[in-house]
């Protein structure tokens, strides 16, 4: 009995000096890699990349022992998206998150394997982003933001606040896939709104003030952005411009009007980065891009500046105040 009992102490003390070595040769939880092509720079994406991690974390994916995001900005230099979005993929991350068009469209063309999942195209079946909106195709899929007939709407809002402008100056960035069909769309609603647009280029940061002449000299009445990374980095400095030149201007996001410009009518972009981890992470468990289905805005905005209004000598109509989703004092 003696024996028995020393045996039996003896495995319990093996098992012991076991256990440590087995749990030691247990692979470790992989951490999944997201890549980020930003076309902007860290400040402008910093807000974005932050609803976006808030999203994983709502889905369980706590500190960066679970997710790492791995950044690349184009700093507003759009021909440099091409290589980074090449870096990301020698990187081998496992998922590419983007933005807007053009950083969207460089991680396609860079990658036919990595998914890729996007926050803010208006028709990514028009500019050949996906095959279709419920059966996306390829390895791309995502949320869209804004309609491209949206362009005639702000531009009702515009007229509702300011009746007499009869002359509107669009600013635009050729370089941006989505612009162009944006432009034609308000082209086409504006006659019927008694508008004439005046479309101008801003390619880049050394753009704008030229921009700001031509509008002046067109003698144009109010001033409509075209959302894109070269505006929304500079949204303070087109707004400052805007407020000396008195051009009451209209965005398709929120940001802008935090920044001082006068209203934006669209989807909220914050809210499609943080959606947009329910992609990644459906993604991560498995699903392929192809069949998950763009989702659609359900909810647009509207957000005005008050403050804005008042150095313009304006007043929003009560159609627009009763609409308004938020107002900035």
């Amino acid at each position: 009995m003696r024996m028995k009992a020393i045996g039996l102490i003896a495995a319990l003390a093996l098992g012991i000096l076991a256990a440590p070595l087995a749990s030691e040769g247990q692979q470790p939880a992989k951490v999944a890699r997201i890549g980020f092509l930003g076309s902007s720079n860290p400040a402008t994406a910093a807000p974005l990349l932050e609803a976006f991690r808030q999203g994983l974390r709502e889905l369980g994916y706590v500190g960066e022992g679970s997710i790492v995001i791995e950044a690349r900005y184009a700093e507003r230099k759009l021909d440099r998206l091409p290589d980074l979005a090449a870096e990301l993929v020698r990187l081998k991350v496992d998922v590419i998150l983007v933005g807007p068009p053009p950083s969207a469209m460089a991680a396609k063309n860079a990658t036919r394997t990595i998914p890729i999942v996007f926050t803010s195209v208006s028709d990514p079946v028009a500019i050949g982003l996906v095959a279709s909106i419920a059966r996306p195709g390829g390895n791309v899929t995502g949320l869209a933001s804004t309609p491209q007939d949206l362009g005639g709407k702000r531009l009702e809002l515009l007229k509702e606040v300011i009746p007499g402008a009869s002359r509107v100056a669009v600013f635009w960035n050729p370089e941006d896939p989505a612009h162009g069909p944006a432009l034609n769309a308000m082209q086409t609603a504006a006659p019927a709104l008694g508008m004439k647009l005046q479309a101008l280029e801003v390619r880049g940061p050394d753009d704008v003030e030229g921009a700001f002449r031509g509008a002046t000299q067109g003698r144009a009445r109010a001033l409509m952005v075209l959302e894109g990374p070269i505006a929304l980095s500079d949204r303070w400095r087109i707004a400052r411009l805007a407020a000396k030149g008195r051009l009451p201007s209209m965005h398709g996001q929120r940001e802008y009007v935090g920044a001082g410009g006068l209203m934006a009518y669209g989807a909220n972009l914050a809210a499609n980065y943080r959606r947009a981890a329910t992609y990644v992470d459906k993604i991560l468990k498995g699903a392929k891009p192809a069949d998950l289905p763009v989702e659609q805005p359900m909810r647009f905005e509207l957000v005005i500046n008050m403050k804005t209004a008042k150095a313009l000598g304006l007043t929003f109509p009560p159609s627009i105040l009763i609409r308004a989703t938020e107002v900035i004092q």
